[in-house]
């Protein structure tokens, strides 16, 4: 946390490029890694989250109050924009249209030709999704995701649990259509 600071604090001192090119260095790669997973892998997606959320960043660090690591600060803008970014996108591929008929609700559909696990995390839901793959995959306590996802730690553990049951359900529902 002590390199952070040092990191920030020479950027908001001087401005320079070399302090921000040392700031986007040390956390871009983690950040663009987590991108990914949220985004389905599209890398567009995950690149167009990481400018986003830098030029965010950016505008409100100085504003960073430091009471959870800037790590933390920094995924909980980059989540709300691959939020964004997939609401967008999905509203794109099946128009507004499909939409309304769902009573408003932003659904994927549910084509599982083959079963691939990268592909099955992709078609929960997003609450569900962003709590696994902070979870699971990038080891985030339940207490950080509820701080960067602004929810409660027990919603944290209750998205888990229900992500967890759905990812198995995909995995059953594959199984059956793979195995005539």
């Amino acid at each position: 946390m002590q390199a952070d600071k040092e990191l920030v604090q020479s950027f908001l001192k001087t401005g320079s490029e070399a302090a921000f090119r040392d700031l986007y260095s040390a956390k871009t790669p983690d950040l663009y890694r987590l991108a990914l997973h949220l985004s389905g892998q599209d890398q567009y997606m995950a690149e167009e989250a990481i400018q986003e959320m830098w030029l965010i960043a950016i505008r409100k660090l100085q504003m960073f109050q430091w009471r959870s690591t800037l790590q933390t600060w920094l995924t909980g803008i980059l989540i709300n924009i691959v939020r964004q970014l997939r609401r967008k996108a999905f509203q794109q591929a099946v128009g507004m249209d499909e939409i309304m008929k769902n009573g408003g609700q932003l659904q994927k559909p549910m084509d599982i030709d083959v079963y691939d696990l990268k592909s099955a995390i992709a078609k929960l839901p997003d609450g569900y999704q962003q709590v696994l793959v902070l979870h699971d995959i990038e080891g985030y306590t339940h207490k950080e995701i509820a701080e960067m996802l602004n929810i409660n730690e027990g919603t944290s553990k209750s998205q888990l649990f229900n992500a967890r049951k759905a990812l198995r359900v995909l995995i059953h529902q594959n199984m059956k259509e793979v195995r005539p």
